[in-house]
């Protein structure tokens, strides 16, 4: 009798981790769509308002050719860093609250995108991202191997990827700049799976409302960044330009 309580009550509280994972990882994944759907308003916004009648406007001139335009390129690299590494010491409302302030801004940096790719295949490339990045995710999220080691190799990958990108910004090369775009394609998918697996292993059962909520945020931020990478990736050989 003692057994088959112990047994009831052993699968009462993996029933409870379960539902908590749940609600963990849709969270996440909530707050990710949010953060990606302000970046498309605010990109199509910006647009729209750097833009008219064929020639850039005064915004348009400010965001695009002005100095101010390394502010906006600049801005949201400085401000998820700062997300990164003080989130910790921030209130769940001021981390999401700068999260999509971030958001935003990625936004305004990428509206540049519509001016060189057309409307359609920006889209058409979106859904094609949000179609792969949903099978790599369920994949991190299912999977019972290990991904540490292949999240290691993909890191590092990433690392000679940014110091290609950097080089090419010199060499201005057409075939190393297709090849990048390739590896890039290659290492955020990969990226997207591991991701998925170690958000998941972020989850506590025992975390107080607070720490989950800041650890539900930096999962959003982390698919959100695997995201818009796969997504720009993509666009540089699958998007027409104007």
């Amino acid at each position: 009798m003692a057994d088959l309580r112990n047994y009831q009550t052993r699968a009462q509280t993996g029933e409870m981790i379960d539902q908590g994972l749940r609600s963990y990882m849709l969270k996440v994944y909530n707050l990710m769509a949010l953060g990606l759907a302000i970046t498309g308003v605010a990109a199509f916004l910006s647009f729209q308002l750097a833009f008219a009648d064929g020639q850039l406007t005064a915004f348009g001139q400010a965001i695009y050719v002005s100095p101010l335009k390394w502010v906006v390129i600049l801005a949201p690299l400085a401000l998820v860093f700062f997300l990164s590494f003080r989130i910790g010491r921030m209130s769940v409302s001021a981390a999401q609250t700068t999260f999509w302030v971030y958001a935003a801004l990625v936004g305004l940096s990428l509206s540049s995108l519509l001016l060189i790719y057309t409307g359609e295949s920006v889209v058409q490339t979106f859904f094609i991202t949000a179609a792969s990045f949903g099978a790599l995710s369920l994949y991190g999220y299912s999977t019972k191997r290990d991904l540490s080691a292949m999240g290691s190799f993909l890191i590092m990958g990433l690392f000679g990827l940014i110091i290609a990108s950097l080089v090419n910004i010199f060499l201005a090369s057409s075939a190393m700049q297709f090849a990048i775009s390739v590896i890039g394609v290659l290492i955020f998918a990969g990226l997207t799976a591991y991701d998925t697996q170690r958000i998941k292993e972020m989850y506590f059962e025992a975390d107080d409302v607070a720490v989950a909520g800041r650890k539900a945020i930096i999962g959003a931020l982390t698919l959100y960044l695997d995201f818009i990478n796969l997504f720009m990736f993509l666009l540089q050989f699958l998007g027409n330009r104007r």
